[in-house]
């Protein structure tokens, strides 16, 4: 018997019964067999050498591909384990997932492993690599998996499967003696891994509780040539150079202090400072897009979280409540709730929306320590939220504005290369199918119109309405989530929003959620990063360092500092009694983007020597040819 398969240039070819995808790969590409990793056949996963038995489009994926790259990594993660296993034998084996960016395992080992153990671990990985050992896929019933297990003595796979519903056909995976439980797919053989460096070793609680085991966690990442690591290992030593933390420190922006609460951010001067321009763009940028500002409280009644349904679906995430006169009070997860309670404080008509509220508003949402990093995971953050509430004759064009906005506000904060998705309807959801379909053609219509390129994530909206996600992008390649442009379904049912309609008769509204900016705390973590401490020129808290060679020189440096606060540059005099050459040093650390040097030889001709940021001396100028230089520096960026 013979099956057609459809090929990835569309051609269609018979194929006998039973054809793997390896053998299809052999006969329709040479080049394209030696680098596929997995096959998917009708839209499923599997191994190259897994038999198809029925008709079927096939589509490969390489390291190229994100599938791809995940399932590489998670067979790196086997591949790490069977050498853990071959030098600890008594160690067992836990989970291995691959992640964003490689894999990691968890182990059940006495003590952490070492610096030595990691070396010695990568020598055995290169010697199973070597023996291009056959990932080959097994299935068992549930009891047979349990047996299988036991008698390996893995206990934590035993109670996974122990776990599975009693009719659950189990897959176990085995390269060379080693053998893990897995859905797979996996890569064809273990020669396929050249190239792979563990990264780090912490500690995990097993399934994330801290009131199981800690267990030894290992950090990997792998690629198919050592080109490609030895880049990733570049780009890793200048992202540790541009950590958010590390620079923060260094240039005084802020802090988190265990006397103050894990998660809880201390903005200091200099941070406040960028804050307070980011959200002063922010105020005007609303106010010129038709936002209407509002504020907030920061806890509110058990009733409001029941009814907006966070009690039922989010109180994992919120902190214990507070009882004030018998009543429990919440420190808000969101702001959604307080902007419905404004917008139904009066009878609304038709004629009044698109009603657009937005808010800096601080919410709380209770983060386990383990997850809590820097800016990017905290447990009170602001959102510069906003509430879109229209007609569904007013829907496209509002989300075509939306995403205008959207990238017009990342662009000016220099972000350049951005990454769009578009996620549809999940499987468990709410609200009426028309809804989700006219709130998806609004998205997908917008993105279009404006010949935005997106990707799509079937069935990745949140159960109350789809979504667009904006990421941007950097030069070491990371991808930073900011904007996120959400319909919500949920709550105008939940609280029987309205408005009179032409026809004099109640409707319900469409509401759309969107955080351009997401997190204040994030955005600015991500700002940090992607910059490198080096902020864009109207961002950065001192842009003028006026550094006079000596103390004589002090009452010249203070009148160009009077000359630059009157034109509205934010400049600091250092008037420390060091040399010049310390002064420069110092300013370059705190990336101050320009500096003036002012001595004898400035003060009688009236000029002013300029310096600016990684780049050394410029020329000498007067005053008004400096700004002339700084704002055409500074529109070249």
């Amino acid at each position: 018997m013979s099956i057609k398969i459809t090929l990835p240039n569309r051609e269609i070819k018979e194929y006998p019964k039973g054809t793997t995808p390896q053998g299809i790969a052999e006969d329709y590409d040479q080049e394209l067999q030696a680098k596929a990793l997995a096959a998917e056949v009708n839209g499923k996963l599997i191994d190259m050498y897994r038999p198809i038995d029925e008709d079927g489009e096939i589509i490969f994926h390489t390291f190229e591909t994100e599938v791809g790259r995940d399932i590489y990594w998670h067979s790196s993660a086997h591949l790490m384990a069977q050498a853990v296993k071959e030098l600890f034998p008594e160690v067992k084996v836990t989970i291995g997932p691959a992640i964003e960016e490689g894999f990691y395992y968890d182990f059940d080992k006495d003590t952490p492993f070492n610096d030595e153990d990691l070396l010695n671990i990568e020598k055995k990985m290169t010697e199973l690599s070597k023996k291009r050992l056959r990932y080959t896929r097994e299935e068992l019933t549930r009891a047979e998996a349990i047996e299988r297990f036991k008698q390996m003595d893995e206990t934590y796979k035993v109670e996974i499967i122990e776990e599975l519903p009693e009719d659950e056909i189990i897959s176990v995976y085995t390269q060379g003696d080693f053998s893990d439980l897995c859905r797979g797919p996996h890569i064809p053989h273990s020669g396929k891994i050249k190239a792979f460096k563990l990264l780090k070793t912490s500690g995990a609680y097993w399934r994330g509780d801290e009131n199981n085991k800690m267990l030894a966690r290992i950090y990997g990442i792998s690629f198919p040539t050592k080109r490609e690591l030895n880049q990733y290992l570049e780009d890793l030593e200048e992202r540790k150079k541009r950590d958010h933390r590390k620079l923060g420190k260094e240039l005084d922006l802020f802090s988190i202090s265990e006397d103050i609460g894990a998660g809880l951010v201390l903005w200091h001067p200099n941070g406040a400072l960028i804050r307070s321009i980011i959200e002063d763009y922010w105020k005007k940028r609303h106010f010129e897009e038709g936002y209407q500002l509002v504020n907030t409280p920061h806890i509110g009644k058990a009733d409001l979280w029941e009814t907006s349904g966070h009690l039922e679906f989010y109180s994992d995430s919120m902190f214990a409540p507070v009882e004030v006169e018998g009543q429990n009070y919440y420190l808000k997860p969101m702001n959604c709730p307080f902007h419905i309670a404004i917008y139904q404080a009066d009878k609304r008509s038709y004629r009044e929306l698109p009603v657009r509220y937005a808010e800096m508003g601080t919410v709380y949402r209770y983060e386990r320590s383990g997850v809590l990093h820097g800016l990017m995971r905290v447990r009170g953050f602001t959102q510069d939220d906003a509430h879109i509430i229209c007609t569904p004759e007013q829907l496209n064009e509002e989300v075509e504005k939306l995403i205008i906005f959207s990238i017009s506000m990342l662009k000016d904060f220099g972000f350049k290369e951005l990454q769009i998705f578009l996620s549809t309807r999940p499987e468990k959801s709410v609200g009426l199918e028309d809804k989700w379909e006219a709130a998806t053609n609004a998205l997908r219509s917008a993105l279009e119109k404006q010949g935005l390129s997106y990707g799509v994530d079937e069935g990745g909206g949140a159960f109350y309405g789809p979504k667009i996600d904006i990421k941007i992008k950097d030069a070491l390649n990371r991808s930073w989530q900011c904007t996120t442009i959400q319909f919500d379904f949920n709550n105008p049912e939940r609280f029987n929003m309205e408005y009179v309609g032409a026809d004099n008769k109640p409707h319900q509204p469409y509401m759309i959620h969107r955080a351009l900016l997401g997190s204040l705390e994030r955005f600015f973590g991500t700002l940090i990063e992607y910059h490198g401490g080096n902020f864009p020129f109207w961002l950065a808290p001192t842009q003028v360092a006026i550094l006079p060679v000596s103390d004589v020189y002090e009452r010249y440096a203070t009148r160009v500092l009077e000359k630059f606060k009157k034109v509205g540059i934010r400049a600091k005099v250092d008037g420390r009694s060091e040399k010049i050459g310390y002064k420069i040093r110092d300013s370059e650390l705190k990336k101050i983007p320009y500096m003036v040097i002012v001595g004898q030889r400035e003060e009688d001709t009236n000029t002013l020597s300029l310096r600016q940021h990684k780049v050394g001396d410029i020329g000498s100028f007067t005053f008004e040819e400096v700004l002339t230089e700084i704002y055409g520096l500074t529109e070249e960026e």
